[in-house]
């Protein structure tokens, strides 16, 4: 008798345990009703690969979207390979975002892959083919660093809220909302970055560093640009070059040159030490962010931030 008993327990335990399990995957997807995603606490997940586009993400999801960047600060994405790590955070998003134009090189064919199984964009997918510079270094390929001009990063901008909206429509409204809010920031900064390269006297107006990431920055406000490095940091740089560059400097009595925050400082240096046994004298003008932003919880640690500190160390060095 006392078996019996204890299997109509167990039997009743089991059923109890199968109503539960039934009710919480309806709970669940209750929750989710209407939005084209299947992420934790009804947020979107959505991985980015540098941290300029992340800060796009925040700032147009807000509380609806869980953002991360692969790349942080003092990152290199020319060299930078995908860990274990990032790979589980790329396959678990409900979206990848990436810049493209090759700047992400080591990771292309992981990124392609990743595309035929789920909502994978490049940011600068809307870039007319005129908008962009050309990379000497290969045929067809392009300047990868659209992020300084600006009017670019509006083109990103608008390419990951309307891919937010496409992706979870329930929260369409607020999405559009913050992007309208983030866009005018982005035409305050365009507007600020032009006015302060503009008060440096034209003679001066040369920025120097380490890799030519800058093109489209001079281009768009009016700066030449000259790096010692091609557009990649893959590329490498020979005593040619250092000469090259030296030369130039002394010749147009250049006072200041800038280091990055993602790429060793030896490189420049060289080409300081140069000049100096010339008999002319290059001060370093400061930090600048490039292919990565600042520390996470700075200004810097934004694309604004990062910007708005970029434009103000050259105007200073230069001005």
């Amino acid at each position: 008798m006392r078996l019996k008993t204890n299997s109509a327990i167990r039997r009743w335990i089991m059923a109890m345990l199968f109503l539960t399990a039934v009710m919480l995957f309806v709970t669940a997807c209750g929750s989710n009703s209407g939005n084209d995603f299947t992420s934790g606490e009804g947020k979107l997940k959505v991985t980015a690969t540098i941290g300029m586009i992340a800060d796009v993400v925040n700032n147009i999801g807000g509380d609806h979207v869980e953002a991360i960047g692969l790349m942080g600060p003092g990152v290199d994405p020319h060299l930078y390979k995908a860990s274990q790590g990032d790979i589980k955070k790329l396959d678990q998003a409900d979206v990848i975002f990436y810049n493209g134009l090759h700047l992400e090189g080591k990771m292309a064919e992981m990124l392609e892959k990743l595309g035929k199984k789920k909502t994978t964009v490049a940011v600068s997918s809307r870039l007319e083919e005129s908008a962009l510079r050309s990379d000497p270094s290969g045929a067809g390929a392009h300047d990868p660093h659209i992020w300084f001009d600006v009017r670019n990063w509006i083109s990103a901008a608008e390419v990951i809220r309307d891919t937010l909206v496409e992706k979870d429509p329930a929260n369409a409204d607020n999405y559009k909302k913050r992007a309208a809010d983030y866009l005018v920031k982005l035409e305050e900064l365009d507007r600020y970055t032009k006015e302060q390269i503009a008060s440096i006297p034209e003679a001066s107006r040369v920025l120097v560093t380490a890799h030519d990431a800058f093109g489209y920055f001079g281009d768009a406000y009016g700066i030449k640009v000259m790096g010692l490095q091609g557009m990649s940091t893959a590329s490498e740089y020979g005593t040619k070059d250092v000469t090259t560059l030296r030369d130039y400097l002394v010749d147009n009595k250049i006072k200041a040159v800038f280091v990055e925050s993602s790429v060793p400082k030896k490189s420049i240096e060289a080409v300081i030490e140069g000049a100096k046994q010339m008999g002319h004298d290059v001060a370093i003008g400061g930090e600048l962010f490039s292919d990565a932003m600042g520390k996470r919880g700075t200004e810097e640690g934004t694309y604004i931030g990062m910007v708005q500190h970029n434009v103000d160390t050259i105007v200073h060095a230069l001005k």
